[in-house]
């Protein structure tokens, strides 16, 4: 019996780990720390805008309504400004925002660009 408890052990542990490990691919990182608030479907929005074609659009410029943190911002979605953006979203605009996912990740950062490029 204790070799049957003891390989139930490891098979929970790995499909566990497997679950709990972050994801190695762009779309996979897009999925895990974007898709539950946005989509790349051109105006089908969330809890936030869609990001189709967020690559040089104006910050807050979508139809999306129920998003005011960036209404007067003044800047282009580029990779200088969406990594800023993803790193840290309070800090990049200075004020409050409802975007709390935060990608410390400099490749992982990288990755969700380049997905978003090809959205």
């Amino acid at each position: 019996m204790k070799p049957i408890a003891t390989g139930l052990a490891l098979i929970s542990t790995v499909i566990l780990s497997g679950c709990l490990s972050e994801p190695t691919t762009p779309e996979g990182l897009f999925k895990s720390k974007c898709a539950t608030c946005h989509s790349l479907q051109a105006g089908q929005h969330k809890i936030g805008p869609s990001l189709n074609a967020v690559f040089g659009r104006k910050a807050g410029s979508t139809d999306y309504t129920k998003y005011n943190a960036l209404k007067d911002a003044d800047f282009v979605w580029d990779d200088s400004t969406l990594n800023a953006w993803i790193t840290d979203p309070q800090k990049y605009i200075g004020k409050p925002t409802a975007m709390t996912v935060k990608v410390k990740n400099k490749e992982q950062r990288q990755m969700i660009l380049d997905y978003l490029k090809k959205g």
